[in-house]
């Protein structure tokens, strides 16, 4: 009961902030309206680098909220498909996600895509008012806050459409999208708006991430900032990531170049942030950290406390999901008595059943959520490498798996027959994401883009069916709380 209290207390404290950060939004009569009513209520909000900072970091903060990068989407991606199996049969811990039982009721489907619109609210309302007080701030410093703020809009709109629109890779994105809000709302005026396509959204994605490449500094004064706050890098490996979800190897390729070194050891290059894999896998997972490897991470504190400890790990956490024995924790690297990747350790046995311990910060739930990982990159370009073929692309693409692979082993060989053809390399590759990005919220959407069916998973508390990608459930439905007040609104095609 004390860690379920816990829990509780959790959502009511991230409740309650997010009703003071916005003025009520989600809080009162009108609480599923996603046009968020920020406004610039401070005249001079804008009259200096120092008060600019200080907006810029509440966008950053936009992205905390435990429906968005606190925790839910990361959970949402990984409850729907086959890695976890439920524990604790609970409405408010994504019980709904996990049966692929949710509908436009539900309160995660609400809530995720409400976050979401009020953070791209927020971006929109931050870039009108700057843009009308250029003139107190120098070049290079609109550029960087501009560039920080179209990173932000990027990485709302490209996780929103992989949950609640069909993979852009299912028909090169003619499918219905988002409702593309670019423009500060105050009011309901600009509710009704219909859905762009696919290809819209992935369109607006990727011309606010160039944007921000183009704006962005090299690097900042510390390593948190680094960390913490985006940079050319940043904006770079995001691209990256949005690439692969369309099917563009080459577009993966382009970008993976720019901040992947030729040779090993692999890193970015001199001059910016040198992004590079940490020595060891443990310090990635630290509890709050800001090494190379982390391209961007969120921090979270006692005060701010994200949700991924409480729900995948336990005692002294709530342990609402328990890792399933039949999914990925069944490759030699986890299972076998033998294998001496340091991968294991984040896998352990309680109450009978194998829980993951990548997040582990007891009482403050302070992990810092780690949003793009070098390794992350390293993998996604190994694969577009081996995708596009030729020998040199697949030679390439082996050691960038190699390096993933050998820093948490490093005796370790790929057998020929896993890495010696074009079809089982990309197998290697695409289990060596599974394997290295374990609950950080990449398994439904490497499905998803790849067409996949989300596999059956069952367990003491409950089954849940295979959803096929022709199956409506696929992809989550459109909120009540957009259709109530958008008539332009269409819900998704079966």
């Amino acid at each position: 009961m004390k860690t379920i209290r816990r829990y509780q207390t959790i959502i009511i404290r991230a409740s309650l902030l997010g009703c003071l950060l916005t003025s009520g939004f989600a809080c009162k009569k009108d609480l599923l309206d996603p046009a968020n009513r920020t406004s610039i209520s401070d005249a001079t909000a804008f009259d200096n680098e120092t008060r600019i900072t200080a907006q810029i970091n509440g966008l950053y903060a936009s992205l905390k909220s435990v429906f968005f990068y606190g925790g839910g989407v990361i959970i949402y991606n990984e409850l729907r498909g086959d890695e976890f199996i439920m524990n604790k049969p609970n409405v408010t811990t994504g019980q709904q996600s996990w049966l692929q039982a949710v509908n436009p009721s539900t309160t995660e489907v609400i809530n995720t895509w409400s976050t979401g619109y009020a953070a791209i609210n927020a971006v929109n309302t931050f870039l009108a008012g700057l843009e009308q007080n250029k003139n107190k701030i120098t070049a290079e410093q609109y550029a960087g806050f501009s560039g920080e703020a179209k990173f932000i809009r990027a990485l709302c709109y490209f996780t929103l459409v992989q949950i609640y629109a069909q993979p852009y890779t299912r028909d090169g994105g003619a499918s219905p999208g988002l409702p593309l809000r670019l423009k500060a709302e105050r009011s309901n005026e600009g509710n009704q708006l219909a859905r762009s396509s696919v290809a819209e959204i992935y369109n607006q994605v990727l011309e606010d991430l160039n944007d921000a490449e183009g704006a962005l500094p090299v690097h900042y004064s510390t390593t948190v900032l680094n960390t913490t706050r985006a940079t050319k890098n940043t904006a770079v490996a995001l691209k990256a990531r949005v690439d692969l979800a369309k099917g563009d190897y080459a577009g993966v390729i382009a970008e993976g170049s720019k901040i992947v070194s030729a040779e090993a050891p692999f890193q970015a290059p001199s001059g910016g942030v040198n992004n590079k894999l940490e020595a060891s896998i443990a310090t990635v997972f630290s509890g709050s950290y800001a090494g190379p490897e982390s391209v961007f991470s969120l921090p979270f504190t006692s005060t701010e406390p994200g949700l991924l400890a409480n729900f995948f790990n336990i005692a002294p956490f709530n342990g609402s999901y328990y890792l399933n024995a039949s999914a990925t924790i069944s490759d030699p690297v986890y299972s076998s008595a033998t294998s001496a990747d340091a991968r294991k350790n984040f896998v352990f046995t309680n109450t009978s059943q194998k829980w993951l311990s990548k997040f582990k910060v007891p009482v403050s739930y302070s992990d810092w959520v780690p949003v793009i990982r070098y390794a992350e990159v390293l993998l996604t370009y190994a694969e577009a490498l081996t995708r596009t073929g030729g020998e040199a692309n697949l030679t390439r693409a082996r050691d960038l798996l190699a390096a993933v692979r050998n820093r948490s082993d490093a005796s370790y060989v790929f057998p020929s027959g896993t890495v010696n053809t074009q079809t089982t390399l990309l197998a290697s590759i695409l289990q060596e994401r599974k394997i290295e990005l374990l609950g950080e919220g990449f398994l439904v959407p490497d499905l998803q883009r790849q067409g996949l069916t989300l596999p059956a998973k069952s367990g003491a508390q409950g089954n849940a069916p295979a959803i096929p990608a022709a199956d409506n459930r696929y992809i989550w439905p459109v909120p009540s709380s957009e259709t109530a007040i958008n008539p332009l609104i269409v819900q998704n095609p079966l």
